[in-house]
């Protein structure tokens, strides 16, 4: 049910039909007086209404902010004295109003800061240089909270590529000034992808169980845990397997398919960076939860046989390799099985200089295998390793 608060919002605002169909036998509060600032409050409601999973209110906040556009249009010029009307234009703006609507007010008449009405312009107009100029300097704690959260978040993503250390600081203002709304659920949908690229495990962690908290059943929760995937795997925050149990009770809040790609990705990125313990670990995690015969049940065996064959058990590890259906691997991953492969078996080949007798009979299984014991061994590794990188650009599982 939509809350009395929205309801009434949108029996004002709203044309009659639409706000029949949004009433129910409960009696409605008195509408609002009609002032800009309080239009602005009933389009945040539904928009809070979104970030908590309220599919009505995001089916229905384009209207509502058409609605909103032609009552500012409507209303008398004298409104926009007041400094609570003006700063409802910026956040009108920057909560996905019209710019060409907002450019026949009268702009002489807002009282408003004007690096903060030009530079909301610029950015909902794409003019991103002019908008990080005319903002960059704005301190959104020294504003409104209201005004400060909604320019906090758009600082958030104008420095997101050019300055990330200063976005990561704009949208920990902007979650500080509004919490438990829309501009804290879209912050911290920005900030995941941030922290990630910046190897800060502890905070990816804490913005990942907050959102979960706060936004799970959100409208947009799929980007966010897109922005989390992204995150996650193009860094090396899952590459540490004293993480891996902290990583899985992240990943338990994904659904089963998206969880056995990311440990496929996991596992592979692993694998090429010398880490097989996560690699082992993220391919026994796959192998749960992938279907029998399937291509992903195959790269699932395919990154714990090699992380078997690499570590401490060889010939396990090496049937495990020689068992795989390889038709079902992807093209991109063959190379890297037959370079694994060859790895392994050239760990087990004599040493130059041994007898005949020595290099007809076979090696016995080493409890660990030791790249370091020997520098011929070690060299062919590490030139086998890097070409395993070169093949694994592309981490798409």
């Amino acid at each position: 049910m939509i809350r009395p608060l929205l309801r009434a919002a949108l029996l004002v605002l709203l044309p009659f039909a639409a706000a029949r169909a949004l009433a129910d036998p409960a009696p409605a509060p008195a509408s609002t007086s009609g002032e800009p600032y309080e239009l602005v409050r009933a389009l945040q409601a539904v928009q809070d209404g979104i970030a908590n999973g309220d599919t009505a209110a995001h089916g229905g906040h384009i209207a509502l902010i058409r609605q909103i556009g032609e009552k500012f249009l409507a209303a008398d010029a004298s409104v926009w004295s007041n400094p609570q009307n003006s700063q409802a234009v910026v956040i009108y703006l920057l909560s996905g109003g019209a710019p060409q609507l907002v450019r026949k007010l009268p702009r002489d008449k807002m009282n408003v800061d004007g690096r903060l009405f030009d530079g909301a312009l610029a950015y909902v107009e794409g003019r991103q240089e002019e908008a990080r100029e005319l903002l960059k300097d704005v301190k959104p704690r020294t504003i409104p909270s209201g005004l400060g959260g909604q320019v906090a978040l758009v600082q958030g993503a104008l420095f997101a590529r050019t300055e990330a250390s200063l976005a990561i600081e704009r949208l920990d203002d902007a979650r500080l000034l509004l919490p438990g709304t829309l501009v804290e659920e879209a912050a911290l949908r920005r900030e995941i992808l941030l922290v990630g690229q910046a190897e800060d495990f502890d905070k990816f962690e804490f913005l990942t169980l907050a959102y979960i908290r706060h936004y799970r059943n959100s409208v947009y929760a799929g980007d966010f845990w897109q922005r989390f995937s992204t995150g996650l795997t193009q860094s090396s925050l899952a590459l540490d397997e004293r993480r891996f149990a902290r990583i899985v009770t992240m990943l338990e809040q994904i659904d089963r398919s998206s969880r056995l790609k990311l440990y496929l990705v996991i596992a592979r990125s692993a694998m090429v960076r010398g880490r097989m313990a996560v690699t082992r670990l993220a391919g026994e995690r796959a192998l749960t939860l992938s279907a029998d015969a399937s291509a992903e049940r195959e790269r699932a065996h395919f990154f714990r046989g090699a992380s078997r064959v690499l570590t401490d058990e060889y010939d396990g590890g090496l049937a495990e390799l020689k068992a795989l259906d390889r038709s079902k691997l992807p093209e991109r991953d063959v190379p890297l099985l037959n370079a694994t492969v060859q790895l392994a078996l050239d760990v087990r080949k004599p040493f130059a200089g041994g007898s005949a007798a020595t290099a007809d009979k076979p090696p016995v299984t080493p409890a660990r295998l030791d790249l370091a014991s020997s520098n011929a061994a070690l060299a062919r590794a590490r030139k086998e390793l890097g070409e395993l990188e070169l093949l694994t650009r592309d981490r798409r599982p």
